[in-house]
């Protein structure tokens, strides 16, 4: 076969046929990680090229106000407190009551300045699939309300939390549209549903209260000739029928701590969405040693590659706690074995 481009590449996954090799992307390499194994990457778009990533994975710009001791307020109307990670934590929320949410304004998502460095990198890596961030329902609703509070009212406040949800099924459509006008044909979306032990919620609130909002908004992207990847890690079982119903194209990242089976996954919903996973990033690529990732990237190869709807990627992301050398040895392994016909016993 031959040599595919990135885009080309991902897109052929995506359909659930086989390309020329396996692709390769993580949502995030930790600065640490990028700098022991790049040292002289300016940026994490630098490092996925350099590392030949089969996408550059980029977010819409908005901004955030410093307001001390390492606390930011974003457009969003959320406070975050900087952590050892890239990302913060949540520790403020500007919805706590229905009347809250009658005052709150959405972030103007229709200014130009928004999709400056989408565009960038739409010139600077026109092989690579550009593949833009947004969400679906869980995760706007949470910045809005915090974890705790969200979880509570969907018992005590679910005519609040439907609302939460429209509003994020809307507000995602709306930039998705600017994106899609911009050339983007991939987005995923990073809305966590479960932990380790199950999903957060029931599966009946998740019936009634999420998952009306989940097809409108995936099928809002496909209606606008989006291909959609569905991030949430965690134990999802109780409700990965729904999450597949729901039309997207790919599902991610198929947690290995969390009992999600990558060769039940595979024989089970291969003929309707493509998969992509799932080398344990918890304790293998973090604690293990490069033979272990080996052995490991192997065998995730043999049970998700063959016939083609796979994508090969850690477990969630490579975060600061991950040996780099680990995940050199994953991406050597997946050079080595990746290619199409498979030659792995």
């Amino acid at each position: 076969m031959a040599e595919m481009t990135s885009l080309e590449r991902v897109l052929t996954v995506l359909k659930r046929d086989e390309p020329d090799r396996v692709p390769h992307f993580e949502w995030l390499v930790d600065r640490k990680v990028r700098e022991a194994l790049c040292p002289d990457c300016s940026s994490a778009n630098e490092f996925s090229s350099q590392m030949g990533h089969d996408a550059i994975i980029m977010d819409i710009d908005f901004q955030k106000q410093s307001i001390g001791q390492g606390r930011w307020l974003s457009e969003w109307g959320y406070v975050t407190q900087d952590t050892d990670e890239a990302h913060g934590i949540e520790v403020e929320f500007p919805i706590k009551s229905l009347e809250d949410f009658n005052q709150y304004q959405v972030p103007d998502v229709h200014l130009p300045r928004r999709y400056h460095s989408i565009e960038k990198a739409i010139q600077e890596f026109p092989d690579k699939a550009i593949i833009v961030h947004l969400n679906d329902v869980f995760s706007l609703p949470r910045y809005w309300m915090g974890m705790e509070n969200l979880l509570m009212a969907i018992v005590e406040s679910p005519d609040l939390v439907r609302k939460l949800v429209e509003l994020s099924v809307r507000v995602n459509l709306e930039m998705a549209r600017e994106v899609v006008a911009r050339g983007v044909s991939i987005v995923y979306t990073g809305d966590d549903f479960a932990g380790n032990h199950g999903p957060l919620m029931s599966p009946k609130h998740f019936r009634d209260m999420f998952f009306p909002g989940l097809c409108q908004v995936v099928g809002g992207f496909k209606e606008l000739g989006l291909f959609v990847i569905k991030h949430t890690d965690g134990n999802i079982w109780p409700i990965i029928d729904m999450i597949i119903d729901s039309g997207i194209d790919c599902l991610d990242p198929i947690d290995p701590i969390a009992g999600m089976d990558l060769v039940e996954v595979k024989s089970r919903f291969g003929d309707k969405v493509a998969i992509k996973g799932n080398v344990d990033c918890a304790n293998l690529l973090t604690f293990g040693t490069p033979e272990e990732v080996i052995d490991a990237t192997k065998t995730a190869l043999r049970e998700g590659a063959p016939g083609g709807g796979y994508i090969l990627s850690s477990s969630n992301s490579i975060h600061s706690s991950v040996k780099p050398e680990n995940y050199q040895a994953m991406i050597n392994t997946l050079n080595e074995f990746g290619h199409y016909p498979l030659t792995l016993s």
